[in-house]
């Protein structure tokens, strides 16, 4: 029930101790400010990190490596080459396999040239699959296409970076031709690569062939160069990247303790790893910031505790006049409620302003921070926050209110 006099009565005590009472809740608003600083500062940095990631998260990559252990009359030094074959073994032998993306490139020195403008780029054969392991904006035309593979077609799809070199500006590139080591290529797609920084200029730079046009074309049959696989959903990776690792072991006869034999990168596992990291920066910033608001908390009881001593022969005249125990523990605790809310509330609107705004410059000024991109303010995270400050204001409170409602009438009026 809401009760005038009471609001009233805090207002006055706010009022007349204002230097006070502002220090004692400066103390819990920057613990509150700091924690939401600090939030959004960390889910920036993740953002950043997250959105760098070129690929997709639960990426398997396996490759072969030179064989460590002799087997089976075989000497070790041996050097594995993947194939077609392979990619159908796990195909029919893997069910956890929902993406198989085999890829393989063009190794040497050699040139791409359209008419009389020529450069060094990457060239690599690919599946169509390799688009949901990679992602990738498609910005003009198609990517690879199953009937592509089934034809062994000669096209391309290529990255900005090539366009750039050999067309002039304002050209259309789509249906035009470029020559990859003497080989005539139709360009039927432009990409743009996800992310930025090194990962971004290699993308740029790279032309997608047919994986069976460039096995063909440049007397690579049916070599395969690695596998990049996606794991269906509820699938761990690790399962994943195991189970083909035994299977080639199998298939091309090396040793079951030949760690060397076969490489292999779990992208999952990575980014669990910087997961945790960013969840101990999390921990960190709640550790650094409850300490400052159970400062602040502290601030509020001493504070509460000296209005009650201030307080006594008042409290003792109520008392006398009929006022119950509860009365008088109901008003030192709302008092403590309303000191702690209000700084609380303060410390989150100026914290989630702060971030908004520098989330505002940053968009507004295109501004490239690095690994810091679109801080951000977890909404139920704060609110929980502050819900959490208002309770332990009340149990600020709650030790001097116990101690107003044992004051004893008599020796309250005799207090000076």
């Amino acid at each position: 029930m809401f009760d005038l006099d009471k609001w009233a009565e805090i207002y006055a005590t706010v009022r007349k101790h204002k230097l006070r009472t502002g220090l004692t809740a400066f103390g819990v608003f920057w613990g509150i400010f700091m924690l939401i600083v600090l939030l959004g500062a960390g889910k920036g940095l993740e953002n950043g990190v997250i959105k760098d990631f070129n690929i997709a998260k639960n990426t398997v990559f396996v490759w072969t490596q030179r064989t460590a252990v002799p087997y089976k009359g075989l000497k070790a030094g041996r050097f594995i080459k993947l194939t077609n074959d392979d990619m159908r073994a796990i195909a029919a032998e893997i069910p956890e396999v929902a993406v198989l993306a085999p890829s393989n490139q063009l190794d040497g020195t050699f040139t791409v040239n359209r008419l009389t403008k020529s450069s060094s780029f990457e060239v690599r054969g690919d599946h169509p699959d390799f688009r949901q392991v990679k992602p990738m904006h498609i910005l003009k035309g198609r990517f690879l296409n199953n009937l592509d593979m089934q034809e062994k077609r000669k096209i391309a799809v290529v990255g900005e970076r090539i366009i750039e070199v050999l067309f002039q500006k304002g050209e259309n590139p789509i249906g035009q031709f470029i020559r990859i080591k003497g080989i005539y290529f139709q360009i039927v797609g432009i990409f743009r690569g996800v992310g930025k920084g090194e990962a971004l200029t290699e993308d740029a730079q790279t032309i997608f062939l047919p994986l069976t046009t460039l096995q063909q074309t440049y007397n690579k049959v049916n070599e395969v160069g690695y596998f990049a696989m996606l794991p269906k959903s509820g699938v761990p990776a690790a399962l994943v990247e195991e189970k083909v690792k035994q299977l080639l072991m199998k298939r091309h006869l090396v040793a079951p303790d030949d760690l060397k034999a076969f490489g292999s990168a779990n992208i999952e596992k990575e980014f669990q790893d910087i997961q945790g990291l960013f969840t101990g920066i999390s921990t960190f910033s709640w550790l650094v910031s409850i300490g400052t608001i159970i400062a602040g908390i502290i601030g509020v009881g001493n504070i509460m505790l000296i209005v009650v001593k201030e307080r006594t022969k008042e409290i003792g005249v109520r008392k006398s006049l009929g006022a119950t125990p509860w009365s008088i523990i109901s008003l030192i605790i709302q008092e403590s409620i309303v000191i702690t809310g209000v700084a609380g509330w303060l410390g989150l609107i100026a914290g989630t302003g702060i971030i908004a705004l520098i989330d505002y410059l940053m968009t507004r000024l295109n501004v490239d921070a690095g690994y810091f991109s679109n801080p951000e303010v977890n909404v139920p995270i704060a609110l929980t926050a502050v819900l959490l400050l208002v309770f332990s204001g009340a149990l600020a409170g709650l030790i001097p209110a116990t101690k107003a409602a044992r004051v004893n009438p008599v020796e309250a009026l005799r207090d000076e």
